[in-house]
């Protein structure tokens, strides 16, 4: 009876911690198609999974893959057959060099990635290892896998920090800033002394997204965004929810991806979401060493697209672990297309799949 009582004050907190009501006052995002590629893909030697992070430019499209021992970058086309995708075609794989110095104190655990039209180089976010000791980063690198230079991170994200990351939480989702003189870089869970990673009931829980100068490679601004709860009380004691992608459409408004995870519920354990967000009048956070002891004005969200409103309409009515956003190419209408992948972690968790789903991105 103790447990059930449990169960039953839990779920009723529940309706506290998670974003339910979908806003379109600013931002409309309609499901347009999905395309899942087999699991047992080969490219030049290489399988296709993990794909954490996807940017397009120009026709192609860059895949970042999160196999931290093997980091590499995929070029693929998708070719769009008016609203619909017409197939997804991996043309190429870009190996990193993993003994180069930088990767030896920076574990190529890669996130997030974009192309830097201007200088014809990729721009990747980094998680590092920081049970290991390994910094999280920011980097370039040439389009053929070459390091070429990295942003200076402050020293509380770093492994040994006394704001202590979070292993396998720190630098997630990556974008180019409006005015293109810099990159956002979000984190996927709070730092521990920020506050607690979200749970089932409702908690303050706020991750860093900062802002980097191209042409200083430092920090130069940032704000803080609080995460939802748990979406689902997990069966199997694990569950999560952070940020896995962003991007900026306007000077400081994001489209903001989170994804929640609870085991136990097989290929039904995501709940993914996109959330429209304002940090205009957000607080500039980047000075401040520990957020629970700070005051400071969140960036406001709203929610504008759920996922499990379209999930019969997907291939396998699945929705995965989908960790990549782009902005894609004009759909035929003139409105403006949103590209995501799935990480299926290469499946080895549960039963996952690779899916790339196409989005029409509507702004008022």
């Amino acid at each position: 009876m103790q447990k059930l009582l449990l169960f039953l004050v839990a779920i009723s907190l529940f309706g506290c911690a998670t974003t339910k009501n979908i806003d379109n006052s600013n931002i409309k995002l309609r499901y347009l198609d999905d395309v899942v590629i087999p699991q047992n893909l080969e490219v030049e030697g290489t399988k296709v999974g993990g794909l954490s992070g996807i940017d397009y430019y120009d026709g192609t499209y860059y895949l970042v893959c999160d196999q931290a021992s093997n980091p590499r970058i995929y070029k693929a086309e998708i070719p769009l057959l008016n609203r619909s995708i017409d197939t997804v075609l991996i043309t190429e794989v870009v190996q990193l060099n993993k003994n180069n110095e930088f990767y030896k104190k920076h574990t190529p655990d890669l996130e997030g990635i974009r192309f830097d039209a201007e200088k014809n180089q990729l721009v990747i976010s980094a998680e590092g290892s920081i049970q290991n000791g390994k910094d999280p980063s920011v980097f370039h690198i040439s389009t053929e896998g070459e390091f070429l230079s990295a942003y200076k991170i402050p020293e509380y994200f770093t492994a040994s920090g006394e704001q202590k990351p979070r292993n396998n939480g720190v630098f997630e989702g990556i974008a180019e800033s409006f005015n293109k003189i810099g990159y956002w870089v979000a984190m996927e869970l709070p730092l521990k002394k920020d506050g607690p990673k979200p749970k089932i009931f409702a908690t303050n829980s706020p991750i860093r997204i900062t802002k980097y100068d191209k042409n200083t490679r430092k920090a130069e601004k940032q704000f803080a965004y609080k995460l939802d709860g748990i979406s689902k009380l997990p069966i199997n004691w694990f569950a999560v929810n952070g940020v896995t992608e962003i991007l900026e459409y306007a000077e400081d408004k994001f489209l903001v991806l989170e994804r929640a995870y609870s085991a136990g519920y097989g290929s039904n354990g995501n709940t993914v979401k996109i959330f429209e967000v304002d940090a205009s009048k957000a607080t500039n956070t980047l000075e401040m060493e520990n957020l629970s002891k700070s005051n400071y004005q969140y960036a406001e969200k709203r929610l504008v697209f759920n996922f499990k409103t379209v999930k019969n309409f997907l291939t396998e009515e699945t929705i995965d672990n989908i960790e990549g956003m782009t902005f894609g190419p004009d759909l035929p209408n003139g409105q403006k297309s949103l590209m995501l992948v799935s990480d299926d972690n290469f499946s080895s968790f549960s039963d996952q799949i690779t899916q790339f789903i196409l989005l029409e991105l509507e702004i008022n």
